[in-house]
């Protein structure tokens, strides 16, 4: 007989619900946002610094240096270094944003309820919901250039069809990455841990066949770009704020993955193991075979799928696109399915599960890149590039994500004190109420003065280092409003 009302007993350092009546009643709750059952967590250091190295070799990543240097204004040394310390500064807020869904194995929308309220978790998480959905459009495109390219390799004709082949990519990749986020937490758990060993090869294999004509001694000596005698500073900040910006959006919605580690300790060691060495070396990777590339293919080609596409090999194209394919459906899927899944089924759980929050993430990607796709059908003329796209996206949304890690950290460590109560998190008016002026404030202060900065043209050095000025004063505006309380 179902119990009526819920209870919560602690399992080591985990806290595991037993869901009663008042539950399973509750419109805040279903069973694919409930908190994850003990024996359900079961992901090593390992399966996590997996999970990093899947998403962290992509084509975006192979890009990041050129952006720093075409778009900051740096040199290639500074590039390399600014990304290897953002990746080191990005690990203290997912290193502590994941703990309490490892302890409580909740995932991030209801990790928001806590310092946002009920209803009101809805804002944030919809904000983090369509920027990975715009990912999720970037990252497929990608992954249907691929396709289009190994399938032209194999068949004469499909190479014919042109930007039409790479729109029909799209399509069939979609369907892969749907697949796969629908079948569960366990389905992203072996693609991953498929995924990294293949991806190393990848990067390996790319680096023996360019190293021959590769000067990494000329490459690191490319000067910077920025006017001459301009003071490194401030170009360096608003690149590393950048940077940060990349992983921002996993540092909220990383309780989605650590609500499934095996402690505490597995999620921290696994996150430093798995992030910032694999951002280095392959962004590192982009830059020496960008540089590399007019000697090898006759001309500058800025992402891998394009540069390993001129390979004069059926053989090694077709393996290496395979490669390419998997990589970048273990990065959409981790990075920008999930959490965006999670946040539709925050709205309304009892109408949107786990499939129709997937199909939803689905649909939204494609019509945020219906633009790309009708170029390549030759619908419409743009000559905005997806790479200008998203090196723009990183200042602007770090400057919006900012606040709200700032709100989740103090709100754990300093208000709550570590403590949730769990079953209160799905049930409004209890413990937590709808709607957390406290929060709600807290992240419109810094958003109302980005966007201040933007339009007023004042206070420019506000939207420039976005990310840590918006962390740092929504977390202290949010504790001085908790702080009486």
């Amino acid at each position: 007989m179902q119990e009526s009302v819920s209870r919560v007993h602690a399992v080591g350092e985990f806290f595991e619900l037993e869901a009663g009546q008042d539950l399973i009643e509750s419109p805040r709750y279903n069973e694919d946002i409930a908190p994850t059952r003990v024996a359900e967590r079961t992901w090593s250091r390992w399966n996590v610094a997996s999970l990093w190295v899947g998403m962290a070799i992509c084509v975006p990543t192979y890009t990041l240096g050129g952006v720093l240097t075409a778009y900051f204004g740096l040199s290639v040394t500074e590039a390399l270094w600014t990304i290897f310390l953002a990746n080191i500064v990005v690990l203290i807020p997912l290193t502590l944003n994941a703990y309490p869904g490892t302890r409580y194995g909740i995932p991030c929308p209801v990790v928001l309820r806590a310092s946002f309220g009920i209803v009101g978790s809805n804002v944030p998480a919809l904000i983090r919901a369509i920027v990975a959905c715009g990912w999720f459009g970037v990252q497929t495109l990608f992954g249907g250039i691929a396709i289009h390219l190994m399938l032209s390799a194999m068949f004469k004709p499909w190479a014919a069809l042109g930007g039409a082949g790479e729109v029909l990519g799209f399509f069939i990749f979609w369907v892969a990455n749907v697949v796969v986020v629908i079948r569960g937490s366990e389905s992203i758990k072996r693609l991953e841990a498929l995924a990294a060993p293949l991806l190393l090869i990848v990067a390996i294999g790319l680096v023996v066949w360019a190293f021959p004509k590769v000067s990494i001694s000329e490459v690191l000596a490319t000067p910077a770009t920025r006017p001459e005698g301009a003071p490194l500073l401030s170009y360096f900040m608003a690149a590393l704020t950048a940077m940060v910006g990349f992983w921002a959006t996993l540092s909220l919605n990383i309780p989605d993955f650590s609500r499934f580690a095996e402690s505490q300790k597995s999620q921290v060691v696994g996150q430093i193991i798995g992030l910032p060495l694999t951002m280095f070396l392959f962004s590192g990777l982009g830059v020496l075979l960008t540089s590399a590339s007019p000697g090898l293919v006759g001309e500058t080609v800025s992402d891998p799928i394009n540069l390993i596409g001129k390979i004069d090999s059926t053989v090694w194209v077709v393996l290496s696109m395979l490669m390419i394919v998997l990589a970048t459906i273990s990065t959409n899927t981790a990075a920008n399915v999930v959490s965006p899944t999670n946040s539709f089924q925050n709205i309304a759980p009892k109408y949107i599960n786990e499939t129709k929050g997937v199909l939803l993430t689905g649909f939204i990607g494609i019509a945020l890149m219906s633009w790309e796709l009708a170029k390549k059908l030759g619908w419409l003329q743009s000559d905005v590039s997806v790479e200008s796209l998203y090196s723009n996206w990183l200042l602007g949304y770090s400057s919006l994500l900012g606040p709200i890690a700032g709100i989740m950290i103090v709100d754990y460590f300093l208000v709550k004190k570590q403590h949730y109560e769990l079953a209160d998190l799905y049930i409004s008016g209890r413990t937590y109420p709808d709607w957390h002026i406290p929060g709600l404030v807290a992240f419109m202060a810094p958003v109302g003065l980005t966007v201040i900065s933007i339009f007023a043209g004042s206070l420019s050095w506000f939207y420039d280092y976005g990310w840590f000025t918006g962390s740092i004063l929504g977390g202290l505006i949010y504790w001085l409003m908790c702080r009486g309380k």
